[in-house]
């Protein structure tokens, strides 16, 4: 049998509709997740991108190009949001991995009881909603009867307005996303330790290395993919921050703890400007996609390799 008759036998309609029984019914029961999919993500994604290069109205629309993009650049509130979720992302992300790290490894050599205590307890926070978590950091910030402040005064010191001065105000808001608790990459580091082969840490111990040397020299090392897909998730979340900013200083004072979601849903929402808002979130979409992408290529293991084999050289 030539080929040409292979491929006439296999695009045949007899083979389509074998092929169809066999895959048919699973695409039939993804058909209304992808109709969703398409229809709450791809649709406005689109949309997104087409009125970022209008001037939109409610009841009239005309093109303008780059214009909004321009516009986006030369507006010191938006530009300064860009610098305070840097500088946010920066502080806070590196922060939060390296204490999921450390917990994870004070509770992973304990029974399994007391595993399951502190994953439960760990893991409160997340499903806890950010509404309630933001109000109860406002009290403990507060000025007059605050926790913090009241901390502060057994020792003597003045009260401090933690989310009323300038130079503060972002400063507190890193501090409060330190301190919780963060769950999700507690339990991921947990599970990927118990993937680990418990010989190897066994052959340590045998060869005299310390608990320190064990985890540094084995642990760490192996826990890289985990390591670097929670890297990847905390930093498109610190870039996304919103509900901590709205509940607890609305941008204030000032401008000091603008954040580019927060610009992006005053400038739609508050001065009706959809299409400025659209051009603002792709810009938004677009730092987030390339830190992304230099991170994966820079900490994924492609790019491990390389680096190893340019070091070797």
């Amino acid at each position: 049998m030539t080929a040409q008759e292979a491929g006439g036998r296999i695009s045949s309609p007899a083979s389509w509709l074998k092929t169809w029984k066999k895959i048919g019914p699973a695409y039939l029961f993804l058909l209304p997740k992808l109709l969703l999919f398409g229809l709450f993500t791809v649709l406005p994604v689109g949309w997104t991108f087409l009125l970022s290069f209008q001037e939109y109205e409610i009841f009239d629309s005309h093109w303008i190009g780059l214009r909004n993009y321009a516009e986006a650049f030369r507006n010191e509130i938006f530009t300064g949001a860009l610098w305070n979720t840097f500088r946010y992302t920066i502080v806070t992300v590196p922060l939060s991995i390296l204490t999921a790290l450390i917990i994870a490894s004070l509770v992973f050599p304990l029974g399994h009881r007391s595993q399951t205590f502190f994953r439960a307890s760990f893991y409160l926070p997340v499903v806890t909603s950010t509404v309630i978590v933001a109000m109860v950091w406002r009290w403990i910030f507060n000025y007059r009867f605050g926790l913090l402040n009241h901390v502060v005064g057994i020792f003597g010191m003045q009260p401090v307005d933690w989310l009323g001065q300038t130079d503060l105000a972002l400063w507190s808001l890193m501090l409060m996303n330190v301190l919780i608790p963060p769950g999700s990459g507690i339990l991921l580091y947990l599970a990927a330790m118990g993937s680990v082969n418990p010989s190897l840490f066994e052959a340590a111990r045998i060869d005299g290395a310390s608990a320190f040397q064990i985890w540094r020299k084995i642990t760490v090392p192996l826990l890289k993919p985990t390591t670097f897909y929670l890297l990847i998730l905390s930093m498109i979340g610190a870039f996304q921050v919103f509900t901590e900013i709205v509940m607890m200083t609305g941008g204030g004072p000032g401008n000091a703890t603008e954040t580019v979601v927060h610009v992006i849903y005053k400038t739609g929402f508050r001065d009706f400007e959809y299409g400025m808002a659209s051009a603002q979130s792709v810009i938004l979409f677009i730092i987030i996609m390339f830190i992304a992408v230099f991170q994966y290529k820079m900490l994924g293991d492609e790019g491990v390799e390389r680096h190893k084999k340019r070091r070797n050289k």
